[in-house]
């Protein structure tokens, strides 16, 4: 093995340890880059190190996590882009989310109030309106937008689903829906009942 490929492992598994640390709900900004690409105020880091370590950041990891919410409950913080499932004891589930482009961000305390399998989709009147040339009904598959599950919130048009690119997980271009890998949305779909809170906040 090179020395190259084993110092970006040592890397990558350093970072991964990192992602362990403690996270608190008013302190999850904490865990970007500022302007001058400095990590929680340390010294710069190449855009490698930043690329790998916001990667890892997307990926599903138990955390710390300082929270009065009983165990089941959903907190997404659309700005880090990030959704945490309460598990009790301080401890939390993290998983990296895709959230609604500008204008289309939104926050409030609401329930899930349905789950489907594959679910179908329908857009909403809304999006119809900007978006004419969008079908009316698509039957769920693997090539839906809402992905391999949906979570269903409240009497809101908006849902907590996977999707078929996984590559705009961790971006900010929705209609305000919140978007998991398909891998991801079905360990979460798996763990939170019909009837848990969900809090979102801006």
């Amino acid at each position: 093995m090179s020395l190259r490929i084993l110092s970006r492992i040592t890397l990558a598994a350093a970072l991964a340890g990192a992602l362990s640390c403690a996270v608190l709900p008013d302190a999850v900004a904490n865990t970007s880059f500022d302007p001058e690409g400095r990590f929680n105020g340390g010294r710069p880091v190449g855009a490698k190190v930043r690329g790998l370590f916001e990667m890892l950041q997307m990926q599903r990891q138990e955390v710390g996590f300082e929270t009065k919410e009983k165990p089941g409950t959903v907190i997404i913080f659309t700005k880090e882009r990030k959704l945490f499932l309460v598990l009790g004891s301080n401890r939390a589930l993290r998983y990296g989310v895709g959230v609604g482009r500008d204008g289309y961000t939104w926050n409030g305390i609401h329930t899930v109030s349905n789950k489907k399998e594959w679910p179908d989709w329908r857009p909403p009147p809304e999006m119809l309106k900007r978006q004419p040339y969008l079908p009316k009904h698509m039957k769920g598959g693997p090539g839906n937008p809402l992905g391999a599950r949906a979570l269903y919130i409240g009497s809101t048009i908006y849902r907590i689903h996977g999707t078929h690119d996984p590559d705009s997980v961790g971006e900010a271009d929705s209609s305000g829906c919140i978007r998991l890998t398909n891998d991801d949305i079905t360990d979460l779909y798996g763990r939170v009942q019909v009837g848990a809170k969900v809090i979102v906040v801006r």
